[in-house]
Parts: structure tokens; sequence; C-alpha cells
């Protein structure tokens, strides 16, 4: 007697799964960079990053002053002379992963009888929502850097200009003595660990809040005229010097936190003090982050109003939903920097 072949259907939830997926990677912005690592599972919630000091241990530092007129010398030998062995020194910056969710219910009444795909939104939502929170927690770590510039004043309460040209090169400066690499590749928009290569730079990540103030920068160029010269981000604007910058509404300001609003020309929310605006500066391995790529990413929850169990004997509830770990955090503080600066009223 044969044996009964069967064809095994595609399963449902892991469309769902490919498709929140696919709606939470536009809401990155910040995702596209740093230093991404994918946890797998039972190996413990801590991820450590790990980079090397250079020789002498100093951060960021070869040359320094005190070494400058030695550092060469130094090494020099003799013959037949075997040179003292030297040793690497790690730096080692560790995290701790968290546990986020997002959960919708549906009813069967809902799911039976509305005119709308209700369930199909909330898998949009989903996904939506899982890349918000996402950079929201990048956004939270990487706007606390201590490598802090600000325009026009000394602390945040004293802000009351906004981004120029001078202040960029300061950032530069920096960054530079610091040796920051410049960002030669970016996560591309797809939700696997793909890498695509772009024009070395800086990047900026700023509120749309910035853009006037941006293009106002002398020798500002828009993306239109690149010519065959990639973007980094479909957000992304135009570039100055060695800095290119990418705008999203999240990147919220720091309301009525700056100076007072005098006759400084700058917007702020309630008439009163100025909002200040972080605008992130990144390099090449400036921050990491358990990035939102891979099937195994997400753990991802359909459940159909028709699903019957001891908790639901007659099937009225339904969920879609997903839960996740992530975590982000700066790996070196010289090699990125935050500006906080204040936006023109535009009044």
């Amino acid at each position: 007697m044969a044996i009964q072949q069967y064809t095994a259907t595609t399963s449902r939830v892991g469309k769902l799964k490919g498709a929140i997926l696919a709606h939470a990677i536009p809401r990155e912005v910040l995702g596209i960079t740093g230093s991404n690592k994918e946890q797998p599972r039972n190996m413990s919630d801590t991820v450590v990053f790990r980079r090397w000091l250079p020789f002498g241990g100093v951060d960021n530092k070869w040359i320094t002053g005190t070494n400058v007129a030695t550092f060469a010398s130094d090494a020099q030998t003799a013959e037949g002379i075997t040179p003292s062995a030297d040793t690497l020194t790690p730096t080692d910056v560790t995290a701790t992963l968290v546990q986020y969710a997002v959960l919708y219910s549906v009813s069967d009444r809902t799911f039976d009888l509305h005119e709308d795909d209700v369930p199909m939104e909330m898998k949009k939502q989903t996904g939506e929502r899982v890349g918000l929170i996402r950079e929201m927690v990048r956004y939270g770590a990487l706007k606390a850097g201590t490598n802090v510039f600000y325009a026009g004043g000394t602390t945040r309460a004293t802000v009351d200009e906004t981004l120029s040209l001078n202040l960029l090169r300061k950032v530069t400066r920096a960054l530079l003595q610091n040796h920051a690499d410049l960002i030669t590749s970016v996560l591309a928009p797809s939700p696997n660990y793909k890498t695509s290569s772009v024009e070395a730079g800086f990047l900026v990540f700023c509120s749309t809040d910035m853009e006037s103030a941006i293009r106002d920068l002398p020798g500002f160029t828009n993306t239109a005229d690149y010519g065959t010269r990639k973007t980094v981000s479909e957000y992304e604007i135009g570039s100055v010097e060695r800095y290119r910058f990418i705008l999203s509404p999240e990147l919220a300001a720091y309301i009525d936190s700056g100076a007072a609003i005098g006759a400084t020309g700058m917007y702020s929310t309630t008439g009163t003090l100025l909002d200040v605006y972080p605008c992130i500066v990144v390099a090449e391995e400036a921050w990491g982050q358990v990035a939102l790529r891979g099937a195994k990413s997400l753990d991802v929850t359909w459940i159909p109003p028709s699903a019957k169990d001891k908790q639901d004997p007659l099937g009225q509830r339904g969920y879609v939903g997903a839960k996740f770990y992530h975590t982000a955090l700066i790996l070196n503080q010289g090699w990125m920097a935050v500006i906080e600066s204040a936006t023109p009223s535009l009044a």
C-alpha cells in the first residue's frame, strides 16, 4: 500500500515574522550604523564588545605630547639583541539585554465581521512599533555621550545658537585627534545582515526640525546633486565637508532646556527657553547594538480568535504581537560626538 504524500503548507507565522521585520526596518535611522552583534539563544543576557588599546595603553592615542619625540627611537634595536616583547591590552564594554514586547488583541467578532483586515493592520503597527522602540533605545544611549559640543554656550542651559560650520570643524578636529575612522559602510535597508559600501564620511543624525539650519550651512550639497554618489539612507538630505546628514522626526529635542529666547531668533516650544536638539555624530565602530536583523531577532505571536484552549474555550480572542531583546551602548566616546544646538524659528 502506497504511503499518502502531503504537501506542507507555508507557515503563516513565518510570513507574519517577515512582514513585521520588513515594517520595522524603515524606522531605523541610527540603526544603519554601529557594531552589530547577534546574540545566540541560551548564551546569557550579557553582551560584551571588545577593542584593543594602542601601544602604551592610551585610549585612541599612539602618539601623545609626551612621546612624540621618542616613539620611534624607543623601538630601536641593536644587532643580535632581541627586544622585549610587548602585550596587548583590551577594553571590554559590557551591556545587558533588555526584553521588550508589543501585543494587540482582536475579538472574534472583529475578525469574522469587520470590513477591514484588522489583524493585518496590527501586524503593520507591531513592526513599526518594534522599529521605533529599538530606535529610541539607540537614541537614548547615543545622546548621553560625554563628548559634547554646545552651540553658543558651554552647557545645555546656555545654548543660544544653531549649528555652524565652525562648530562642525571643532568636532572634526576632536574626532581626528582620537583617530576616529570615517564610516565606509552601513546596514542595507533589509531585514538581513547586509552592508552597503558608501563614500567615507562622518554621519550626523538630527531631528527634522534642524533641516533649515543644515541647508543654510556654507557649502551644503543636496543629495539631488550627488550624481553617482550613493546616499546612506532615504532620509539623508545632503552633506557638508566630511559630514552627511540624516534626519528623523523621532530624534526629538530637549524642550525648554536652552537659553532664554530673547532676540536669538531660535525656536522655542513655549516661547520662553530655547529647545535644544542633540545632533549625533558617529564614526566607524563608535557604538554597538544587538541589531534588528535576521529571522531569529523577533519572537512573533499570531493567535487567531479561532484557536480554542482552556483560557478561551469559544475562541473569542486573538492576538498579534512580538517580543525581542535589545541593547545599545557607546563603545568609544572619542569616536563620536553630540552637538547640542538650537534651530531657527522660521517666524
